[in-house]
């Protein structure tokens, strides 16, 4: 049987210890160990209570009291040790990360515009020139206004020529080109003449390849008047190749399909990278397509509030990104939403 005189030389004995032991710890890991030791689950102090049975019956309160006193006053004094540790932690950091206020200061990193936005701010100038109004259009369109108001109604084969992002609810989808914004701006000022460009992102769930992205973006321009010829979108199409890329550039344009339009062409230039001889960009044809047009079909101008037999008008489209590939001789259109900065940075003389 344990004796009490027993148990207060060891209460005295801890308590000398863990004083010690506090002075000594030099940081807060320190100090942690110092308390497992003590008050762990298999601490000295944790182990006192458990010669409590062994004591006499009498001398259990006295002993309880007393071990009770050791522990109280070991976690005050480790309660101020650590208190004391985290006030000189701070006044080290403050000390090593002092600033001198006196020193000059360090200049802010400017962003940059993204080339897609530089070029789309380009075309903007560009058209603003030839009297074409920037509008916007939503880019979460209804399958009315992505499709059947352009003449591609549901189940018609050309509608295999878009390959689209449907949402959950139903009848609403990711629109797949800008065209949509056409219907929407000539429902807005019909029966006024219109000259309008639409800028925005498209979305197609297609592969990935040097020519193609899922997510791009499209300008679409547009035109309605009394007695537009397609000579004016001939004319209109040449001035914007020239400027954008410069005189002495070679074009062409070709019959193409597309529903909204009839007759339909599509724009090409001589390919910048390889010189017209042929690579994986132009597919060994020497040609680029830059962009899509053709004149607005009939029944796209009554869906928009417009009789074709007073008017008529053009529209085309065309991808920034694609005429980035062309102007800066880029043979990937990855390269632009990689989000690499050594590439992006290439742009930075661009306006902030």
């Amino acid at each position: 049987m344990v004796q009490i005189e027993e148990l207060e030389q060891q209460v005295k004995a801890l308590a000398e210890e863990g004083r010690e032991r506090l002075e000594q710890a030099g940081s807060l890991e320190e100090c942690e160990a110092v308390r497992v030791a003590l008050l762990g689950r298999k601490g000295k102090i944790t182990e006192l209570f458990q010669l409590l049975p062994q004591l006499p019956p009498e001398a259990r309160p006295e002993a309880g009291k007393l071990i009770n006193t050791l522990k109280d006053q070991f976690q005050e004094a480790l309660e101020q040790r650590l208190a004391a540790l985290k006030a000189e932690t701070i006044e080290r950091r403050l000390q090593e990360e002092a600033v001198d206020v006196t020193l000059p200061g360090r200049p802010v990193a400017l962003g940059r515009l993204h080339p897609s936005t530089q070029v789309l701010r380009e075309i903007y100038r560009i058209f603003s020139g030839m009297g074409f109004q920037v509008f916007e259009s939503p880019e979460i369109e209804t399958d009315e206004h992505n499709f059947q108001l352009l003449n591609i109604p549901p189940d018609h084969p050309a509608r295999d020529m878009w390959s689209t992002f449907y949402l959950v609810e139903p009848g609403l989808l990711l629109r797949t080109h800008t065209s949509p914004g056409q219907i929407h701006v000539m429902r807005k000022f019909a029966p006024e003449p219109i000259r309008a460009i639409l800028p925005g992102k498209c979305y197609r769930y297609e592969q990935v390849t040097a020519r193609s992205e899922m997510m791009f973006h499209q300008v679409e321009g547009l035109a309605i008047g009394r007695k537009i010829t397609m000579a004016d979108l001939k004319g209109v199409l040449t001035e914007f190749a020239h400027q954008m890329f410069g005189e002495g550039r070679r074009f062409r344009f070709r019959a193409s399909y597309f529903p909204f339009t009839e007759p339909s062409l599509e724009m090409d230039m001589d390919c910048i990278l390889c010189g017209g001889r042929g690579c994986r960009v132009c597919k060994h044809t020497g040609w680029v397509e830059i962009l899509g047009a053709g004149m607005v079909h009939p029944q796209v101008l009554r869906n928009g509030g417009y009789d074709p037999q007073e008017f008529t008008g053009f529209a085309f489209g065309m991808g920034p990104e694609r005429i980035l590939m062309l102007k800066y001789n880029i043979d990937d259109i990855r390269l632009f939403f990689a989000n690499d900065l050594r590439f992006l940075e290439q742009f930075s003389g661009g306006p902030r």
